[in-house]
């Protein structure tokens, strides 16, 4: 079943692939100022230096993973094998961001904005390498062997769409001399899509294999399988990715943020531009007809023993409830809760940045992205710490950028980008990935223009 459900993933990211990174690394720290700025700090649009600034369509994408290089991927030989190999946990994530049509509005010491935005997570996490070995390599093999489990992480297969409308409101608090400082706030109405999130955690036992036939024997566990929406039934339609505002309005969260920035004598050109954000602060709740949302306690004890090839050939989670609810597997799933909506926390992160100029055209930004939650609760939407460093060269209408990254799950990065005019295009490891087969993939691509 994990195999089938990390080439699902893998196959969503070559679907969307096409499009980032850590988010528009590089643009959003632009000298140009707007929405994209202030999609990272809402305190950024009173930096615009325009009247009006309109999104069209701007598009990221991040695959990030602990186990597979780009040229593994690329190549497509024995992924599963390479994925559940060494000992450290796998992981996968893949993070899709989409801004629609928006527009900011910059009125004497105040700023307006609303935008509109799509998102994608799909995860793989904290997989141990002898359970993913033995179901997936295990009806393969023609002896016989047996793998002890013992591991403490929560153990999940996850992915939430959904979508946003967000309401930006920047003020220029103070003004004097060379020194300016803002404040902003974002409230996003969310609009869930859909979810699922199948996790074993604390994860006890041995895995038989007796000539292919694979069997679970001592082993304890608490599981959760929850699902909304079109997820609930089939991980490989991606077309339903599109359906990111089917719900209605169910759920708010606020972006709050600062910035300060110290300028050139008798210019508005800055030297240094700081801030600091609060990000995603809120949560949605899940109310399709299919929700489904279910605690299990697991415990194969005795002589009694689950078989896990039923498990193999799965690719939904509806598949997984009624094999788990199948009188002969039922004995050894005892439930202890179950709810018809339930509630997802987004992803809540500090950002903090300061954007240096060293001499002339030349810029470097220092970036920190930081999670503020644990991935290992079942209720959240998974986001990862990163760190950056992005060298650029700016004119007016013309930047250069080069990111360079450290991720939580991919390690260091390395990429290029350009701005010309209202169009962008970069990629935060496409440097990495020729130099030495970075185990990040992304790129973004956009259209915005001002007045």
């Amino acid at each position: 079943m994990k195999n089938r459900i990390y080439l699902t993933l893998t196959t969503l990211t070559i679907s969307l692939f096409g499009f980032s990174q850590e988010h528009f690394s590089g643009i959003t720290t632009s000298n140009r100022g707007g929405l994209l700025n202030g999609s990272m700090n809402p305190a950024e649009l009173s930096n615009m230096n325009m009247k009006f600034d309109v999104n069209l369509f701007n598009t990221s994408i991040n695959y990030s993973n602990n186990k597979l290089t780009f040229s593994d991927l690329v190549s497509g030989d024995n992924l599963e094998d390479k994925f559940f190999s060494g000992t450290e946990s796998s992981n996968v994530r893949i993070d899709a961001l989409i801004y629609g049509p928006g527009l900011a509005y910059k009125n004497g010491n105040w700023t307006y904005a609303i935008s509109t935005v799509a998102n994608i997570k799909a995860n793989i996490i904290n997989v141990d390498v002898a359970l993913g070995n033995a179901i997936q390599n295990g009806n393969l093999s023609g002896i016989i062997s047996q793998n002890t489990i013992s591991s403490t992480e929560n153990q999940r297969i996850n992915a939430t769409t959904w979508g946003e409308i967000d309401l930006s409101l920047s003020r220029k608090l103070i003004e004097i001399s060379r020194h300016q400082v803002n404040a902003g706030a974002t409230l996003k109405l969310l609009f869930p899509s859909a979810y699922a999130n199948f996790s074993a955690s604390n994860l006890q036992g041995t895995i038989n294999n007796t000539l292919g036939d694979i069997e679970l024997v001592n082993a304890t566990a608490q599981v959760n399988l929850a699902y909304s929406g079109f997820l609930g039934n089939d991980f490989n339609n991606t077309s339903n990715y599109s359906n990111f505002f089917k719900q209605g309005i169910n759920g708010v969260a606020a972006d709050i943020g600062g910035t300060y920035t110290y300028k050139e004598a008798d210019s508005n050109k800055y030297i240094i531009t700081a801030g600091l954000a609060i990000k995603n602060i809120g949560s949605m709740t899940f109310k399709e007809e299919n929700n489904t949302s279910i605690d299990y306690n697991l415990d194969v004890s005795g002589l009694e023993s689950l078989d896990l090839n039923q498990f193999q050939n799965v690719n939904s989670l509806t598949e997984i409830e009624q094999i788990i609810d199948d009188p002969a597997n039922a004995a050894f799933f005892q439930k202890t809760k179950t709810n018809q909506s339930f509630k997802v926390k987004l992803p809540t992160t500090i950002n903090a940045y300061a954007d240096i100029k060293v001499k002339n055209k030349f810029y470097v930004t220092a970036s920190i992205l930081q999670k503020v939650v644990d991935d290992s609760e079942n209720d959240l939407a998974t986001t990862q710490n990163t760190y950056s460093l992005i060298p650029r060269i700016a004119f007016k209408s013309f930047e250069l950028f080069a990111p360079l990254a450290s991720n939580e799950i991919s390690g260091f990065t390395s990429g290029f980008g350009f701005r010309a005019f209202g169009f962008y295009l970069g990629s935060g490891s496409i440097i990495s990935a020729a130099l030495n087969n970075s185990k990040q993939a992304d790129v973004y691509l956009g259209f915005r223009f001002g007045i």
